[in-house]
């Protein structure tokens, strides 16, 4: 991200407009222009692309396809294709360029300097060196997939693109998107040995599920009453053996958690816990 002290000064920021076209006749009375590019983005099942399509005033002359890393958006592949076409506009020699995008989202970013993002910042600065140089340049949103022949070949061009690498100039993959992908797969792996082991019985009574339980262990503040209630380790047997509830401390591990389950629903002393709802809380995660 852009720093902010990388922003242009007020004086300094022209106005970028975005002229609405809705239809094939709305394009056509807003084509009078040396160079057209048209751009587009998208992500689909083996890739994010986005891809540049150029015309002059008679028929395509260059296209360009972009391939982004897979964990990129839609949004992302739009802007960069939007960065690309100011760039190819200040390559090519003619006087006025008209830019063409269906993603309102990447154009508005464009034009709000407040946005510090490095294609939308790149972007606008192409547009001033465009204008600097005496050259005319504008964009305009289009309607996608109603068959305006420029954004119909730009959106088969991103197709294309998704399946053939082309240096794009962003950045990794970001820290926090690698943090959430091992995030993810230990706790994956923690609840396939947690459902397959054989130990922790009682535990799972209250918590069937590690992932589930994840969530709500970790609002709780344990105590050694929570602890050995929810481990099966506390002296449950010798409790209900003292007050003639069962007839020995010693009990098959199904009884135990019979027991163990029902002093912890019934038992007074554990009315403050059972506060806490945790075995609803499990069984409605």
């Amino acid at each position: 991200m852009t720093s902010a002290a990388g922003m242009p000064h007020p004086a300094e920021c022209t106005r970028i407009g975005v002229t609405r076209l809705v239809d094939q006749d709305d394009v056509e009375m807003h084509s009078a222009f040396d160079i057209r590019i048209f751009t587009d983005g998208s992500k689909i099942n083996h890739g994010v692309g986005a891809a540049l399509s150029v015309w002059n005033s008679e028929a395509e002359i260059k296209t360009r396809k972009l391939v982004l890393p897979s964990f990129c958006t839609v949004y992302q592949a739009e802007l960069l294709a939007l960065c690309v076409a100011t760039k190819e506009a200040m390559t090519i020699r003619a006087r006025t360029f008209g830019v063409y995008s269906d993603s309102m989202a990447a154009l508005q970013t464009i034009q709000n300097y407040s946005c510090l993002h490095p294609l939308a910042v790149q972007a606008r600065e192409n547009i001033k060196r465009i204008s600097r140089e005496g050259k005319t340049i504008r964009l305009h949103w289009i309607k996608a997939h109603v068959g305006l022949e420029g954004n119909e070949r730009a959106d088969e061009l991103q197709r294309g693109g998704c399946r053939y690498q082309t240096q794009t100039g962003l950045r990794p993959m970001p820290d926090c998107i690698h943090q959430a992908w091992y995030s993810c797969g230990t706790l994956d792996e923690w609840n396939r040995r947690y459902n397959s082991g054989e130990t922790a019985s009682i535990t799972k009574l209250f918590f069937p599920d590690a992932k589930a339980a994840y969530k709500i262990v970790r609002k709780l503040v344990p105590t050694y009453l929570t602890t050995q209630i929810m481990t099966g380790h506390g002296g449950f047997s010798e409790y209900l053996s003292r007050f003639k509830c069962k007839e020995s401390h010693r009990a098959s591990a199904t009884q135990h958690k019979q027991r163990q389950y029902s002093t912890c629903s019934w038992c007074v002393r554990s009315t403050q816990w059972r506060g806490l709802n945790l075995s609803k809380e499990c069984s409605t995660t």
